[in-house]
């Protein structure tokens, strides 16, 4: 006894030295890769139309905006308000600062990952798992990729969940996982293996109550400090038309497919040790396995399969190899990381130097917008580039940002559930309001004949018919200025 007495402190010592000494190498290392993967989200000053959407909706709350109310989106707020607090400390001219947060995420994310796999199976595959989900991350296009929107900062809240519920913190990981349902909705889908987590430790029920509290409390604040039945119908009600694979099946399984296959190379160092370990031994770990499998569910889920979306997976493939790995000869983790290495290299290299046709003609058509109007006047942009508004610096004349919210073109839909039937549900009367209470100084029509185009859409024709003349086109886009009368 007296032996174990004198020995136990010498141990936790030890153990916490030996905690600093691996992070103390650790963390510049994965720093240093953080910042180096994301260097490209800096050159651009926008990558794609959700952060545009979310440059905006930040603006407006800033102002005084309420979200699902004065403007509104179908995702939860904690991405918004990020946005709009970055805004607050640095200015809204430009993403630089949301871009260091994302950097911050990902950094967060991949310690988490490395103190997990470190736990597991020793420092090797600390340094082995925060490596190779850092080289990874940036494996898409870089319009997905290297965009500080949704998932980036989803990924730390779900990292964050695993890492508690294998400490058995159990209200601490409900807190992770209402965190990442708060940045998106499937977010959410890491509560299966946290749940299997609790169940394999055979916890007492108070742990699950403790669970389930952890969970509920954060979503029933944020539902009750905006507006409950706005964030209920917005972030899980008033979605189906959106979640449905109906219509455009053929690019939407393209889409899927060609993003696959993107990650897979990106993914090229990862694979082939799970496929080999697969062959020769269980690697065990069945709440990889289901976090992996829940987050390829969540990336199914609404049947749109956008690059960003593929992002959820990431984590779980880095684990699962790092897993695998920890079984082969040292070689096959020296191919792993080199492989993945040359990978990020080339998404690297994509992200620094590929063209982006789309910002050229958003802010050709945000010159125009700021040179035709004033700066307190109300824009309406018909179309899906709502970072037009943001680079013009115009107030949006509705709360709804994208013509999909009112036609349901959103996901790239361009088949027969396209129109103002399929709108979200008490969209247009909404809209028809704000168009009366407060008639834009000038509309942008951004359609270029897709089927939301004006002359298929009988309010928004109603509307430029009656009281509106053409007065230009940039880009293809025609812009209609209020008569004078």
């Amino acid at each position: 006894m007296l032996v174990e007495l004198l020995e136990s402190p010498r141990s936790a010592v030890e153990s916490r030295v030996s905690d600093r000494g691996f992070w103390r190498r650790a963390l510049p290392l994965l720093a240093l890769l953080a910042c180096v993967t994301r260097a490209p989200s800096f050159v651009q000053p926008l990558w794609n139309p959700d952060e545009g959407y979310l440059a905006v909706q930040a603006r407006i709350l800033a102002d005084g905006g309420e979200l699902y109310e004065t403007v509104v989106d179908r995702k939860p707020p904690f991405v918004p308000w990020l946005y709009e607090a970055a805004f607050a400390v640095f200015g809204s001219g430009s993403l630089t600062s949301v871009r260091v947060l994302a950097v911050v995420a990902q950094l967060s994310t991949a310690v988490l990952l490395a103190s997990l796999a470190r736990r597991r199976w020793g420092d090797r595959a600390g340094r082995t798992a925060g490596v190779l989900y850092l080289l990874a991350s940036i494996g898409l296009n870089p319009e997905d990729a290297q965009a500080a929107t949704f998932e980036v900062f989803m990924l730390p809240c779900t990292a964050a969940a695993m890492w508690c519920a294998d400490r058995r913190r159990w209200g601490a990981a409900g807190a992770a996982v209402a965190c990442a349902f708060l940045a998106k909705q499937t977010g959410g889908a890491v509560l299966v293996p946290v749940v299997w987590l609790l169940y394999r430790h055979g916890a007492p029920r108070t742990d699950l109550v403790r669970l389930g509290v952890g969970a509920a409390l954060p979503v029933l604040s944020v539902a009750l400090l905006t507006d409950p039945a706005g964030f209920l119908f917005w972030t899980v009600t008033g979605s189906g038309a959106y979640a449905s694979f109906t219509g455009s099946e053929l690019h939407v399984l393209g889409r899927g497919l060609t993003n696959t296959a993107i990650l897979a190379v990106a993914c090229a160092g990862l694979i082939p040790p799970v496929v080999r370990v697969l062959r020769i031994a269980r690697t065990g770990s069945a709440e990889l396995w289901l976090w992996g499998a829940s987050s390829a569910a969540a990336v199914l889920l609404g049947f749109h399969f956008f690059g960003h979306y593929y992002l959820q997976l990431i984590p779980p493939i880095a684990l699962l190899a790092t897993a695998a790995l920890q079984i082969l000869p040292r070689d096959r983790l020296v191919k792993a990381v080199l492989t993945s290495a040359c990978c990020c290299t080339l998404f690297l290299a994509w992200g620094l130097l590929a063209p982006r046709p789309d910002l050229t003609h958003a802010q050709r058509l945000a010159a125009a917008v700021a040179h035709r109007t004033d700066p307190g006047d109300r824009v309406l942009v018909w179309g899906i580039h709502p970072e037009i508004y943001w680079l013009a610096d115009r107030t949006p004349a509705s709360r709804f940002l994208t013509a999909g919210l009112l036609t349901n073109y959103s996901g790239g839909r361009n088949g027969p559930q396209v129109g103002e039937k399929y709108a979200v549900e008490g969209a247009w009367p909404a809209f028809r309001a704000e168009m009366s209470a407060h008639p834009p100084t000038l509309v942008v029509d951004d359609s270029h004949d897709k089927p939301y185009a004006p002359e298929r859409v009988p309010t928004l024709r109603r509307l430029l018919a009656g009281g509106y003349e053409e007065v230009g086109v940039v880009d293809g886009a025609v812009l209609y200025a209020r008569e004078r009368g």
